[in-house]
């Protein structure tokens, strides 16, 4: 899933292309974690911009999102049907290919954002899994805005604004995501 001309999406880390191709990732895999990378690539770069004081792990979530569902190459059925049997698994396939458990959590995290212990990282990626197919979550945009509101000092409602325009204008990209996973197959 390395850049193309037909997609104006990031490629995936190197790491992760040759991960998901030496477990033989189902395409429409790849295609989705392309898709969510890349909107965590676009909300990284807002709390940046924004937020140059806020400290977190852009790395951790660049890497969360392009992996979070990789347990899907265990549980193909998980691509087209419910089911979160992918979120331990992924994380387990991702400690056994060294990856270490600060950066394997996020597969096993992202559906559990409501977690105490989830830190900002851990909700970005969960919102970038949301965002990519302009799926609007109320309950964790508030849990990203008081984080926000939190570490600046600044009104929530100001925070929910700033946080409601990124949204707004990256869920006007879903249609094309949705258009890029669906043109590759589920079987490989």
């Amino acid at each position: 899933m390395s850049g193309s001309a037909d997609s104006p999406l990031l490629p995936l880390p190197d790491r992760v292309a040759e991960l998901l191709s030496e477990l033989g990732s189902p395409p429409r895999l790849a295609a989705h974690l392309r898709a969510v990378h890349d909107v965590a690539h676009q909300l990284v770069e807002w709390v940046e911009h924004r937020y140059p004081a806020v400290v977190f792990d852009r790395e951790a979530v660049l890497f969360g999102a392009a992996t979070h569902d990789i347990g899907k190459t265990v549980h193909v059925s998980e691509l087209s049907r419910p089911g979160s049997a992918h979120e331990e698994a992924g994380r387990t396939l991702l400690l056994a290919h060294g990856v270490s458990p600060k950066l394997a959590r996020f597969a096993e995290t992202h559906a559990s954002w409501t977690n105490s212990r989830a830190g900002l990282e851990d909700l970005l990626v969960s919102l970038a899994d949301k965002i990519w197919k302009n799926k609007r979550v109320p309950d964790l945009e508030d849990l990203v805005v008081a984080r926000l509101a939190a570490a600046t000092g600044r009104a929530a409602w100001e925070e929910f604004i700033a946080l409601d325009e990124v949204l707004a204008r990256i869920g006007d990209g879903a249609d094309g995501r949705l258009a890029f996973q669906a043109s590759f197959p589920i079987h490989g």
